[in-house]
């Protein structure tokens, strides 16, 4: 697969954190989404064995078409020095979104457990903050999806019982991350 990155991510931010890469998706990210999107472990996020790869495509170019039509959105993260995905996080609004979000996966179960969710989203937030100018800022996660719920409160949000959803139809917890320290 030819690697069609520079064009589409010219002047797409690389954020760094202590021990993190953040950069926009590129096509050479499709195998590790691919697998990721496809296992149980992407069930919260519309993903999972019962998906065609297919489909798990076009959710994968949902990902990278957010930074051509909105000029930014989710960043993967890497450790510095190796450029292997550990997962995603970053500004999400498609079309018809209530609020901005920040959200996040994480595609390893290797990943997992060392804090790389936790620093990489403290990092998208304050980009959302700082250069996107977001005030308010959400994340919308399924009930029980204990470990994202359990991310967003390790990074200060609160659940929001009065706040609308993406879909009413779905099940949906909405945590809102606190206002600019």
């Amino acid at each position: 697969m030819r690697d069609a990155s520079p064009a589409l991510t010219l002047n797409a931010p690389v954020l760094t954190t202590g021990r993190l890469v953040l950069r926009a998706p590129h096509a050479g990210d499709w195998p590790h989404w691919r697998d990721f999107h496809l296992s149980d472990r992407a069930s919260f996020i519309g993903g999972g064995p019962d998906l065609t790869p297919a489909l798990s495509w076009r959710a994968f170019g949902h990902v990278i078409g957010h930074w051509v039509l909105r000029g930014w959105g989710i960043f993967v993260f890497t450790r510095q020095g190796d450029d292997t995905p550990l997962g995603a996080t970053g500004p999400w609004f498609p079309e018809g979104w209530p609020e901005h979000e920040i959200g996040w996966t994480v595609w390893t179960p290797e990943a997992e457990g060392k804090g790389y969710a936790f620093e990489a989203a403290q990092a998208a937030r304050a980009h959302a903050r700082d250069v996107l100018g977001w005030d308010s800022i959400v994340s919308y996660i399924h009930p029980d999806n204990a470990r994202s719920i359990a991310l967003a409160r390790r990074l200060g949000a609160t659940r929001d019982d009065d706040a609308p959803v993406p879909y009413p139809d779905q099940p949906c917890l909405v945590f809102r991350h606190p206002a600019r320290p």
